[in-house]
């Protein structure tokens, strides 16, 4: 199967006032897949995102987006581009709505065009409402909306379901596969990693400006795997945690459940940095 590249990284290095905010990292980011991009607050990941969208130039290596040097993207290829990101303005005193069809306009939008989008995320009902009175989550919501409104075939999501209640975030999770499927290709940062393992087809794991680690999410949890543990519970409610060796030695009780035992994307990254990915606010 021949796949397309959509983003290809190789070298990309970026310092600002004597510090490297990115030190010599390579990736590259196949049509149709939903990539993550995951390290804590200052690792480099919003550097990344700038540089590949032409708001940035790096100091070094090179970066191609839809087959052309990021630094030299048109306005036509940039078109192809949809971001939502915690530095993502709207109008606060338009209504929900009109904020969508303001930028819906640029593209040739109709309201139906845009109806639907609201449908999708969840607000229609919310469309005449001011955005100054959205909670949180229907913010996200609106501006992950807005970021779709062009089509994109690049979508950059930087923490799209923050703030949002489980329900929603399954919500926009169906969402992402539908747009995956459609060949949207997604670069997803994220601090849940629930959401990164059961989303993301590759991710990397980004510290001071370094990449620590990547592969597939099931690739990096059984890499990290030594203990090869599980979890069992009895019909008489008791449990323990055994090696999977042992597993035979306890056939003969009453079992109940049994659990494999593998590290998270969080105990992964701890084990290689000494780190959290997140803070404890998050």
């Amino acid at each position: 199967m021949i796949t397309t590249k959509i983003v290809n990284v190789v070298g990309l290095s970026k310092a600002f006032n004597g510090r490297k905010a990115l030190d010599t990292i390579d990736f590259s980011i196949d049509q149709g897949e939903i990539f993550g991009f995951l390290g804590p607050s200052g690792s480099g990941k919003t550097t990344t995102i700038n540089i590949l969208t032409k708001q940035l130039q790096a100091d070094s290596g090179k970066v191609t987006v839809f087959g052309k040097e990021s630094h030299t993207m048109a306005t036509k290829d940039l078109e192809k581009i949809g971001i939502m990101s915690d530095s993502s303005g709207y109008f606060e005193k338009l209504s929900l709505m009109k904020n969508l069809e303001f930028y819906g306009r640029l593209y040739g939008k109709k309201r139906r065009d845009i109806d639907y989008l609201l449908k999708e995320v969840g607000l229609y009902e919310s469309r005449n409402k001011p955005a100054e009175k959205l909670s949180t989550g229907m913010k996200q919501r609106m501006l992950l909306a807005r970021a779709l409104i062009n089509q994109p075939k690049l979508l950059f999501l930087d923490e799209p379901t923050s703030g949002l209640d489980p329900m929603t975030s399954r919500r926009i999770h169906r969402l992402l596969q539908q747009l995956k499927d459609q060949g949207t290709t997604i670069f997803l940062t994220t601090h849940d990693m629930e959401e990164a393992t059961k989303l993301c087809d590759r991710l990397v794991l980004l510290h001071e400006g370094q990449i620590v680690e990547t592969g597939s999410p099931t690739a990096i949890i059984q890499k990290y795997n030594e203990k090869l543990l599980v979890d069992v519970s009895y019909g008489n409610q008791n449990a323990e945690r055994i090696p999977i060796e042992n597993l035979p030695l306890i056939l003969k009780n009453k079992i109940a459940t049994i659990h494999s035992c593998e590290p998270t994307l969080e105990d992964i990254f701890i084990k290689l940095t000494g780190e959290k990915l997140h803070d404890e606010e998050n």
